[in-house]
């Protein structure tokens, strides 16, 4: 039993293994009967729409992804080399220097010249990437987190979805600046409607501005798209481009900015108008300040770096402070070629005759006056102009507000009546007739019958008459009665003759009121009359412009458009008419003039009813008008020229001689008056009449003396 257990177990053992048994195959469960009914009928008519819309939805998008993919390569193929996109501008810029040379303004479209990703200061690139695009290097032209982002602050303010926040990426921003590459035609459009076309904010254009987008992504790289942006952006005041901008505000390089200039550089790109610092530079700080705070919560500044930046903003250089050059800056522009100045289309660079420290000596005497001697509220307006007495203008001021740009210029756009400020011109005739200082005319009621109009009888300011007078004293006094005698006795056709040569020429009165400053005239032909009597006798044209050339040439193209022209009256004419009209400022109505026991001469003019009240006169140095009145012709109350405008033009020419050696003027006294010119000592000579000294003078003309 042992064995057969034995025998029997090595028989199991070598016993061949049985097959394995194949596995059983899973019946497959025969297929549900379709549902009948109407649940059966709608969910077979369900699902063959889902599977005909699949099949039209993938075939509509390749179809759209296709058509897209088109128009991004389309504009792919069109955008040129990126250095033909870094100056976009459609007008040229002008820049303005002073005497010196100095940069005092800036017109037109300013472009301060390239700068890259890699030249620029990092400050300013870091913020601009901050407040613009802080995804700006991870993205791939459009950033569907921005737009999300921006539709979710759009409604959550009450606005539409698109309205507002816009989620723009800063290559949009190129694609929008780049007006999807449709370039300026002046001949089909002004640049202001196709600046707003290329603004336009239509869905179907942001949806155009997107696709450019990604082409310009795949054509650049991000920092090509950023140094395009960087010289296309505009940023206010006139300037295109981030180093336009720097100098423009603070008179140094894009490379040279540090973060709070870069802060508020970058703070112009959402409003730049709004937010130019040469319009409100608080506001601009401000602004500032929030950018700065994002560069820090970025990590592109260290908290010391940022509580630096904040404590210290940026201050506008001295340059702009001047809001463009003012008034000055408005006529020189006015006075040039429409296509070199207003409406260039190249960059081109003026030397003017500006005078900085004369132009802020104008200013500050002008608020010295308001601010201290005139009521507040008063809407009582002046003009000042100081010039040389070739013509050559050193300061304009064309209104209270002096900080201003395009406004209103009362010195030069202003015709208004010059009252007895013009009686000079009725002298001058006179004296180049022979006339002397001492000749007398007889001060007494007088009444002239003019034709058409009937009898006019003039008055003086005080309503008095003096009897006999000098033609000294009647200029010193600023009589009317001797002035309309003067002038009908030489001649009014002279008279108008000599005004006109000196560069009054205004529809000039042909009455007698024609002495009494009854014609119109601007401030700057005034300013520029009088420095002709300085000068000896010749006329001036006044300029402000020196040379005109392009910018980088050495030739100009046009110099100078003014200065010393023709002679009006005799030299020694001139000269005696500087010594009545010093008398004017020593003893007569212009005696506020007077400072720093300078030598001065002047005369005041106030016209009827005090609508206008005027100062001009002259040391040996400078010649200024100044001018004061109502822009609606409102009478003045309490202000003659003697007063107000006379204290302006000393407050004025008071700062603008400091430093100034002090010169005598080129006054010729009367014979018996002070010291011959050949040292001799002089004698009394007896005052003769009026017509006594329109005979000897008629006689020294024809004796040739």
């Amino acid at each position: 039993m042992v064995a057969d257990k034995r025998y029997d177990s090595a028989a199991k053992r070598a016993a061949p293994p049985k097959a394995k048994a194949a596995p059983r195959r899973k019946r497959r469960k025969p297929p549900k009967p379709p549902r009948r009914g109407v649940r059966g009928f709608l969910g077979r008519v369900l699902r063959w729409c889902l599977r005909l819309i699949w099949k039209v939805t993938w075939r509509i998008g390749a179809t759209i992804a296709a058509i897209l993919a088109l128009i991004v390569g389309y504009y792919y193929l069109t955008l040129p080399d990126v250095d033909a996109l870094l100056d976009g501008r459609a007008r040229g810029s002008v820049t303005l220097l002073d005497h010196q040379g100095q940069v005092f303004a800036w017109r037109g479209d300013q472009f301060g010249g390239v700068v890259t990703a890699r030249t620029v200061s990092p400050h300013l690139k870091n913020a601009i990437v901050a407040t613009e695009d802080r995804r700006f290097y991870s993205h791939f032209g459009v950033s569907p987190r921005g737009i999300a982002s921006a539709m979710y602050i759009n409604l959550s303010e009450g606005r539409g979805a698109f309205s507002g926040h816009g989620g723009s990426t800063i290559t949009q921003q190129v694609a929008k600046l780049l007006c999807l590459g449709v370039p300026y035609d002046p001949a089909k459009q002004s640049e202001r409607d196709y600046e707003t076309d290329c603004r336009r904010g239509t869905l179907q254009r942001k949806a155009q501005e997107a696709l450019y987008a990604l082409a310009i992504e795949a054509k650049y790289t991000k920092d090509e798209i950023l140094t395009i942006y960087m010289n296309r952006a505009f940023l206010g005041a006139g300037a295109r481009g981030f180093e336009a901008a720097s100098q423009r505000y603070f008179g140094k390089s894009a490379a040279n900015v540090d973060p709070a200039e870069a802060a508020m550089l970058a703070g112009l790109l959402v409003a730049p108008t709004r937010f130019a610092p040469t319009n409100d530079l608080g506001r601009s700080q401000r602004r500032a300040a929030t950018i700065v705070r994002l560069m820090k919560d970025q990590g592109y500044l260290s908290e010391a770096e940022a509580r630096l930046a904040a404590s210290n903003p940026a201050e506008l250089s001295a340059a702009a402070e001047a809001k463009a050059g003012g008034y000055f800056a408005d006529w020189v522009m006015s006075s040039g070629p429409d296509f070199f100045t207003r409406k260039t289309t190249e960059d081109v660079v003026i030397k003017t005759t500006l005078d900085q420290r004369i132009q802020q000596a104008a200013e500050d005497g002008l608020s010295f006056v308001f601010e201290n001697k005139v009521r507040d509220g008063s809407k009582a307006q002046a003009a000042i102009v100081v010039m040389s007495a070739d013509g050559a203008v050193r300061a304009m001021v064309g209104g209270r507000k002096t900080k201003v740009s395009g406004a209103f210029n009362r010195a030069t756009q202003a015709l208004r009546q010059t009252g007895s400020a013009f009686k000079p011109f009725v002298y001058a005739t006179a004296l180049d007739l022979g006339y002397a200082p001492n000749d007398t005319v007889e001060d007494a009621p007088l009444t002239i019958d003019i034709p058409g109009s009937g009898p006019w009888s003039p008055q003086n300011y005080t309503k008095s008459y003096y009897g006999t007078v000098t033609l000294t004293q009647a200029l010193r006094d600023s009589l009317n009665i001797p002035a309309v005698k003067v002038s009908e006795a030489v001649g009014r056709d002279l008279v108008r003759q000599v005004a006109e040569g000196f560069g009054i020429s205004k529809n000039l009165a042909a009455g007698p009121a024609l002495a009494l400053g009854a014609s119109e005239s601007t401030l700057i032909e005034m300013t520029g009359a009088y420095a002709g009597i300085l000068n000896g006798g010749s006329s001036v044209t006044p300029y402000g412009l020196l040379d005109l050339r392009l910018l980088g040439d050495d030739t100009p193209l046009m110099g100078t458009g003014g200065g010393i022209g023709e002679r009006v009256i005799q030299e020694h004419a001139a000269q005696q008419l500087i010594y009545m009209m010093e008398k004017v400022v020593t003893e007569g109505t212009g005696q506020r003039a007077q400072f720093d026991g300078r030598e001065l001469a002047g005369k005041t003019g106030t016209t009827q009813a005090a609508r206008d009240a005027w100062f001009i006169g002259f040391s040996a140095d400078y010649v200024a008008g100044v001018w004061m009145g109502y822009d609606d012709n409102t009478p003045l109350t309490g202000v003659t020229g003697s007063g107000l405008p006379a204290e302006i033009w000393r407050e004025t020419m008071q700062r603008v001689h400091q430093g100034v050696p002090l010169r005598p003027l080129p006054a010729l006294p009367p014979e018996g008056i002070g010291a011959r010119r050949d040292g001799t000592a002089p004698q009394a000579e007896r005052p003769r009449g009026l017509f006594e000294g329109l005979i000897d003078g008629l006689l020294r003309d024809l004796l040739g003396n």
